[in-house]
């Protein structure tokens, strides 16, 4: 029996412990990767604030091939909706919202997850021209944890993790973009 009361000690006692270190901890993180096209800013602008090109060069979109998807609204149009659903737990059941438009400039979406958590992100895509046929696309990710979910952070590498897979999908844009357009 004492044995029992010790082991339920130490679970509560770890348990405590990680609601502490949450409450102390970063709720909030952010992601950004960027590129540049060898295209002209008006091109890539187009090409990128489509969301169903997204579905083309996502490392997300490309994870499950049998994801249904459903698209309300006009592309490149903010109130543009693309929905998605799949059986891969990595890549869930959730929405992206056009939010906001400047053209050349940027487009802002809300990135709204139901599955496997509920979630919404701030997504930016950003376009700034060097010359004539180059354009630096940027795209950054925004987001917070509620208390106590927020003890995640600690362990994960939201910069690398995210980072890794935006690099892809930015990659295999350009590639898609510059090669096949």
């Amino acid at each position: 029996m004492i044995i029992l009361w010790i082991i339920l000690g130490v679970i509560g006692g770890i348990i405590a412990l990680l609601l502490i270190i949450a409450a102390f901890s970063r709720k909030a993180y952010s992601v950004e990767r960027s590129i540049v096209m060898e295209r002209p800013i008006s091109e890539t602008y187009n090409f990128m604030t489509s969301i169903q090109n997204q579905d083309r060069y996502s490392k997300w979109a490309n994870m499950d091939p049998n994801m249904r998807k459903i698209y309300t609204g006009t592309d490149r149009q903010i109130g543009f909706i693309s929905r998605w659903e799949s059986d891969e737990k990595n890549v869930g059941v959730g929405e992206q919202e056009i939010v906001g438009l400047e053209e050349n400039k940027l487009m802002q979406t809300e990135l709204r997850f139901e599955k496997p958590f509920k979630s919404i992100a701030d997504v930016n895509f950003t376009f700034e021209s060097f010359d004539d046929d180059q354009t630096k696309v940027t795209w950054k990710m925004s987001s917070k944890m509620p208390y106590p979910m927020n003890i995640m952070l600690v362990f994960m590498n939201m910069e690398k993790m995210l980072g890794d897979d935006f690099e892809v999908g930015l990659k295999n844009a350009k590639d898609i973009f510059e090669n096949e357009i």
